[in-house]
């Protein structure tokens, strides 16, 4: 994987040439954040492509000459470009998203989504580290390598990563496209701004929609409730058998395991949350394995009148969507069917029950037994000057096993800007440390002359 250069890598070096562009980083993640490039059905596409142009454009300007469009078949384009690996030196790629979550003012947002702010050493605003901060690392690491690239350089900023992704059907008809030694996934974070973090699980996620139907339609809730079930109320009777009363997910069968790293406390669990005082911590278990390692099951969305249209009726159908978290290495398929067993066997009244809208996804182990990963963890000790910290992640990223299939020899550094205290990504106030920003640009340029050196001393 590795060629012969007996140069030492200067930390401090890679970091004062970083801190002169820094500046004009941080102004370009600014406008990138301006553009609501929520890939979502139902919201308006130019500003997605617009987006997709917009980081095709500073990849090229920070040193990616060929970044371009590629046409993913059903979906928006993704943006791709490469440099050649010099010879016996491996190749890296690159992943980041465009695509954003979508926010409102409404939402509790204290300034414009759309419109990036920055205050007390963090930039806000949509997007800022969920994951455009991605994109402007990665094109930083490039410019910062000054045009002599120890290694090759592959990249993909996908435009999907939010919603359903059509880049995954791609890649598996396309693996040559992503082949690479190393994969540096730049969607991850840590817990705390400053913390050294590198991910080595993630959950998987399955959903489905869950209707009832009680009643050809509504009716009067004095002339006929009673004897007649109503919709709402049968629903809320299967969602209550989702967790036991300790809180524990309910489905029998599930797959998990219990968590054998280091214990995430619960006291940091409790703040970092905004567990509100006197409110319990539900399941079993170390926190980190009911993160990490166990099943949950989140009520999503419910299709159900509001309070201000309550009218006295029978409901004669309710809706909601259910969203389960799955242990890594577990089946979604086989999640799926035994939540969508347990939902209809918690029907209450013989009402009728339908599910629809499925989704899956699987959860990811990353491989931590090779050179790349090793000198990941090297690497961001030397920048951040603590002790690398192994941690799983919660959420998901439905590509992950599908490059892992796509490329089987390669291996995975999974880490990035986010961090669990602050950043706030999928809600109001997001926000990235531009301390951040410039820690992981440093972190992955020095990465990177590391992977093409034999010989690679860090000073």
């Amino acid at each position: 994987m590795v060629r012969d250069n007996p140069d030492p890598v200067d930390v401090d070096a890679i970091r004062t040439n970083v801190r002169t562009f820094l500046p004009g980083v941080i102004q370009d993640l600014t406008e990138l954040i301006m553009v609501p490039s929520v890939a979502f059905p139902g919201y308006p596409p130019e500003p997605v492509l617009k987006m997709a142009e917009a980081t095709a454009d500073l990849l090229r300007r920070y040193g990616l000459p060929d970044a371009r469009l590629l046409e993913i078949p059903g979906g928006y384009p993704s943006v791709t470009g490469s440099i050649p690996a010099p010879p016996g030196a491996p190749t890296v790629l690159f992943y980041a998203h465009y695509d954003v979550q979508p926010a409102h003012r409404k939402d509790g947002w204290k300034t414009d989504p759309w419109k990036a702010v920055i205050k007390d050493g963090r930039l806000y605003g949509r997007g800022s580290a969920d994951n455009k901060s991605g994109i402007v690392t990665i094109a930083a690491t490039i410019r910062a390598l000054a045009g002599k690239y120890p290694v090759g350089i592959r990249v993909i900023i996908e435009g999907e990563e939010e919603t359903a992704s059509h880049l995954e059907a791609f890649v598996k008809t396309h693996p040559e496209l992503l082949w690479c030694d190393v994969f540096i996934i730049t969607d991850m974070g840590k817990m705390v701004a400053g913390e050294p973090v590198l991910s080595t699980t993630l959950r998987g996620e399955v959903s489905c929609c869950v209707a009832v139907r009680t009643l050809e339609q509504a009716v009067h809730s004095g002339i006929f409730g009673g004897p007649a079930p109503d919709a709402l109320v049968a629903l809320i009777r299967i969602l209550d058998t989702l967790h036991d009363r300790q809180g524990d997910v309910a489905v029998a069968g599930l797959s998990s395991y219990t968590w054998s790293g280091r214990e995430y406390p619960e006291d940091l669990y409790r703040r970092l949350s905004g567990l509100l005082e006197g409110v319990d911590a539900i399941g079993s278990g170390t926190i980190s394995s009911r993160l990490w390692s166990k099943p949950s099951v989140t009520v999503i969305g419910i299709d159900a009148p509001a309070v201000r249209d309550a009218a006295n009726i029978l409901i004669p159908q309710a809706r909601a969507r259910i969203s389960m978290r799955i242990a890594p290495g577990a089946d979604p398929e086989k999640e799926i069917g035994l939540l969508a067993d347990h939902l209809r066997a918690a029907a209450p009244w013989h009402v009728q029950v339908e599910i629809s809208d499925i989704h899956c996804s699987s959860g990811f182990i990353c491989p931590t037994a090779g050179p790349g990963y090793t000198a990941a963890m090297t690497v961001m000790e030397a920048v951040y000057r603590h002790p690398v910290r192994e941690t799983g992640g919660g959420g998901s990223i439905p590509l992950m096993n599908v490059l892992k299939h796509a490329v089987p020899e390669a291996e995975f550094i999974l880490w990035g800007c986010e961090d669990n205290e602050r950043s706030r990504i999928h809600g109001p106030d997001e926000s990235v440390a531009i301390d951040e920003l410039e820690r992981m640009i440093v972190t992955q340029t020095l990465l990177l002359q590391v992977l093409g050196n034999r010989t690679s001393p860090i000073h």
